[in-house]
């Protein structure tokens, strides 16, 4: 890797290692903790790279790129960021940053970006781009769009690709993931945001109405709301709705559709719930938003955001205790995001003080099928209770005389005590092997160097099954170090 990184970020820790992962890999580093000496050093022409990220003492990164690419239209730009939300993917798309990648990243992959950049920078200047107006609406929106997770990571890059192409979108998963509040992002971060916006549901699918819809929309977004639930003939009107505005005189302001559905709209094309001719009409994209139980991780963070949410809306400050907020993590959420937000909202109206207390919680929970009682001192740390992560607990350590059988069993005990005289949700047969099966297939990769054939041979699968389950559970062949 050969040129000169410029790095901005006000973390030092984060600096420092950048910087010598970077020396190592044979470039010249300039690292700072503030965006004007980036400025600085931009308009001087250093630099073949910057690294920055998005919220400094003196600034926002991301609104430094216009004047940056305007100084020099051939410098790349990295953006990193804790910010991980769909707008700072998108602010970082609509400014032509190089990358976006949420903190904390995987090292070897922002130095592997940082070496596409180095090795791919274009030689010519290319139009700087307006900076995107978000408004207040846009950037806190009813449910709230954070993830650091994988799975809401990808999600992310692909609205922010797709935000301004002239194509059809479906947005599928389960109730509460919070597929309209995406939806709703299309038209409000989009080119098309000063245009109209309508929404169409089963309720409301007269042929007078589908036509309101698309006069109101004209220039906008068209919502369709979950089309398998719309009978036969209102799924003929909204494919004659399609073909007129495809076709029509007034195509070039014609709104752009976007769908709901549920987690698998071939399903609902299989059993004959949605027509197929339909289906392919507004499947341009498709968009899968995962269920909250599969991100553990961000379970948390959107709590946090919420408690604060609901005190700036009027209600007390409000923040979880440990114990509340290990029960909180090990609860399914069969109602998503929304069922979290109505969680939040209530324990910031009902708790009897600042920090919301393990039965507090537990009271909450029992609202939503998840109550239990305190957990016994010293027993073993928390089992979470649908996870795409490992179980963070750690094993037994050597000597101590207990076995993985032991371990295992005071996991359940502890998870079933989480749950006092209530049975834990439905399913917990599947959760378990998912719990156990993860980081077995991940130490077996790393004992066999990543090497599938040798890891399929070791555990005495067949590769093709290693290769299934490895996509299933969004495993990395090589297991990275996280830096916050």
């Amino acid at each position: 890797m050969d040129g000169t990184v410029l790095i901005a970020d006000d973390d030092r820790t984060i600096r420092t290692v950048l910087t010598q992962a970077l020396t190592r890999a044979g470039c010249r580093v300039h690292a700072t903790g503030s965006l004007a000496q980036l400025a600085k050093w931009v308009d001087e022409g250093r630099g073949d790279l910057v690294i920055t990220d998005v919220m400094m003492p003196d600034g926002n990164g991301i609104d430094r790129i216009p004047a940056m690419r305007e100084a020099r239209p051939d410098l790349p730009v990295i953006v990193i960021s804790a910010q991980n939300t769909i707008v700072t993917a998108i602010r970082a798309t609509e400014a032509e940053a190089f990358e976006y990648l949420p903190k904390p990243f995987d090292l070897p992959d922002l130095m592997t970006k940082a070496n596409q950049a180095l090795s791919r920078r274009p030689r010519k200047s290319d139009p700087v781009p307006e900076p995107l107006q978000i408004s207040r609406e846009a950037a806190d929106p009813a449910m709230p769009l954070i993830g650091h997770a994988p799975s809401m990571q990808a999600l992310f890059r692909m609205v922010a690709r797709v935000l301004n192409a002239d194509l059809a979108v479906i947005i599928a998963g389960e109730a509460g993931v919070g597929k309209t509040t995406i939806a709703r992002s299309f038209h409000e971060l989009s080119d098309r945001r000063d245009g109209g916006l309508a929404f169409l549901t089963s309720a409301d699918a007269g042929e007078d109405a589908v036509a309101r819809a698309a006069e109101k929309a004209r220039g906008g977004t068209i919502v369709i709301e979950n089309p398998a639930g719309f009978d036969t003939a209102a799924q003929a009107r909204l494919i004659g709705l399609i073909e007129a505005m495809e076709t029509g005189p007034d195509r070039a302001n014609a709104p752009r559709i976007v769908a709901t559905t549920g987690p698998d709209p071939q399903a609902d094309v299989t059993a004959g719930r949605l027509r197929s001719d339909l289906y392919y009409r507004l499947a341009g994209v498709t968009i899968s938003v995962p269920p909250l139980r599969s991100r553990v991780d961000d379970i948390l963070p959107l709590a946090s955001h919420l408690l604060a949410r609901a005190q700036a809306h009027g209600l007390p400050e409000r923040a979880l205790s440990d114990d509340a907020a290990a029960l909180l993590r090990a609860h399914p959420f069969p109602g998503n995001v929304r069922e979290l937000e109505n969680m939040m909202r209530r324990l910031a109206l009902t708790a009897s003080g600042p920090a919301i207390s393990l039965d507090e919680m537990r009271e909450a929970l029992s609202q939503h099928g998840g109550g239990g009682r305190a957990p016994a001192p010293q027993a073993a740390p928390v089992m979470q209770a649908d996870l795409s992560e490992p179980a963070s607990a750690p094993m037994p350590a050597h000597g101590t005389g207990a076995n993985l059988s032991d371990s295992v069993e005071q996991h359940l005990q502890r998870y079933f005590d989480l749950h006092g005289d209530s049975l834990p949700p439905p399913g917990l047969y599947d959760r378990i092997l998912r719990e156990v099966e993860r980081p077995l297939l991940q130490v077996a990769l790393d004992a066999t160097g990543g090497n599938q054939l040798r890891c399929a041979d070791l555990l005495g699968i067949n590769r093709n099954t290693l290769r299934k389950k490895l996509t299933e559970l969004n495993i990395e062949v090589t297991r990275r170090r996280k830096l916050m």
